[in-house]
């Protein structure tokens, strides 16, 4: 095995992987919801609902992609190959997501199922290939958070820029308002182009170097049982799912909350590419900065804490003032904003440590097992992703449902409370529920080093 140091071209390249793939990911937890009722005229419930459907689906999908990467074999290796045959298809079905076709609602509603369907099964099977490369370009584990953190900062440079974009592309492309539907659908063509371009660099600039102590092809049984047996998966994944849902709804509420509530001063109206920066572009925009600063914190910290002690620190922090976020007044955008900081750092911090512990249960279940399945685990990650998201993104559509919203109109005092709730309450439950479950994670730093040294040894004697 290859053991030297990840170079700084490849962990930047790793890293324009996730920039591609966050673009859009930050479209559909933001701006999603907000497109299909406002935009594209489907009814929250409606909506809420396909994405349960969908999601879950999908998210059922991402081991099925993983076991098919870890039994793929090529000149470029396991996972590299995606990168390469799935970005165009990730870019077209992207642009279609946004497209609005001119038919009745019973015709869109089913557009939009097979459109967003469709784009959920690519996105598996660039992402989950993308994601298990990080296991695989070195054994390492500080290497691996190194590579995560890469990762983590580049995905929310990638959704900074589609969040600063994504309104003056729309306003630029859409007649200066006056053809919505045309400006959302070509302004997603701009982001599937750079999407596209950004995983082909992924592709050319990345190596696979760790191989598994033993070449042999598992058999998938196996490989499901030593899943379904290993503790600190079940673990990491419960953890991952409560953040995701705490993120997506948040996420999901944000567009609806600046719209529909808080009262903004002219202030805040800053202009950019001759368009303005609206009170929402500012707060998301905000929102992903601070996400930055919570990765670049979280090496540093981690480090010296451990990764359990830096997730359940950041947690807890998050659920706090999340409560706070609830009693702010709808003129006190100032507060509003702090506040956003403040969370959005704690919950930045938590992805580069999801991930790069998801490597270390790879190392962990070879170790115990003496077979390798990273692909299969990896995958569980991005299904723990979407399938708190699955189910963070069909609450928000619910809950906007059940307290009484309407698209384009002036909300009643129960459908404002509830939107505030979707902004602080609601999410603090999903922050509480992970740091119940990381408080049960088994696998301590200590413990990490005697796994990867014993690894080496083997694969060094084989």
């Amino acid at each position: 095995m290859n053991t030297h140091k990840v170079t700084l071209k490849e962990k930047i390249g790793y890293g324009l992987g996730d920039a591609a793939s966050s673009m859009f990911w930050k479209l559909f937890g933001m701006y999603l919801l907000f497109f299909y009722t406002d935009i594209f005229g489907i009814e929250a419930g409606i909506v809420g609902t396909m994405f349960l459907i969908t999601r879950v689906w999908d998210s059922l999908f991402d081991p099925v992609v993983g076991i098919l990467g870890d039994r793929t074999e090529s000149r470029w290796g396991k996972f590299r190959p995606y990168l390469l045959w799935i970005a165009l298809p990730f870019g077209i079905l992207g642009v279609l997501t946004f497209t609005t076709p001119d038919w009745n609602v019973t015709g869109k509603i089913i557009y939009a199922y097979i459109t967003y369907s469709l784009m959920m099964m690519v996105y598996s099977l660039i992402n989950v290939p993308y994601a298990s490369l990080l296991g695989v370009m070195s054994s390492d584990p500080k290497e691996r958070t190194a590579l995560s953190s890469y990762r983590m900062i580049f995905a929310f440079l990638g959704s900074i820029l589609a969040l600063v974009l994504i309104e003056p592309l729309v306003k630029i492309f859409g007649n200066d308002g006056q053809n919505l539907t045309r400006g959302w659908s070509l302004a997603a063509f701009v982001f599937a182009g750079i999407a596209v371009a950004f995983f082909w660099c992924t592709f050319s600039w990345t190596k696979e170097r760790v191989r598994p102590i033993k070449e042999s092809r598992n058999p998938l049984k196996d490989d499901v049982k030593d899943l379904l047996g290993n503790k600190p998966w079940w673990i990491l994944l419960g953890a991952g799912i409560a953040a995701l849902i705490f993120n997506s709804i948040r996420d999901g509420a944000a567009v609806y909350y600046f719209k529909y509530y808080a009262v903004a001063p002219e202030a805040f109206n800053l202009g950019i590419f001759g368009s303005a920066l609206s009170l929402t572009t500012l707060y998301l925009v905000l929102g992903q900065a601070a996400n930055i600063l919570g990765i670049l914190l979280v090496s540093p910290v981690s480090n010296r804490i451990g990764k359990k002690n830096a997730y359940l620190f950041a947690m807890v922090l998050a659920t706090l003032l999340s409560i706070g976020f609830f009693f702010i007044d709808k003129e006190n955008i100032g507060l509003m904003l702090l506040l956003q900081v403040l969370i959005s750092a704690c919950a930045g911090s938590i992805f580069p440590l999801l991930w790069s512990m998801y490597a270390d249960i790879a190392d962990f279940s070879e170790w115990k097992t003496g077979r390798r399945a990273t692909g299969l685990i990896f995958s569980s990650s991005s299904m723990s992703q979407k399938f708190g998201w699955s189910i963070g993104g069909a609450l928000t559509g619910w809950l906007l449902a059940y307290f009484g919203f309407q698209a384009n109109v002036e909300q009643t005092a129960t459908a404002q409370e509830g939107i505030r709730m979707m902004l602080s309450i609601l999410p603090a439950a999903g922050t509480l529920l992970s740091v119940v479950f990381i408080y049960f994670y088994p696998l301590t730093e200590q413990k990490l080093k005697e796994i990867t040294a014993d690894l080496n040894l083997k694969r060094t004697n084989q």
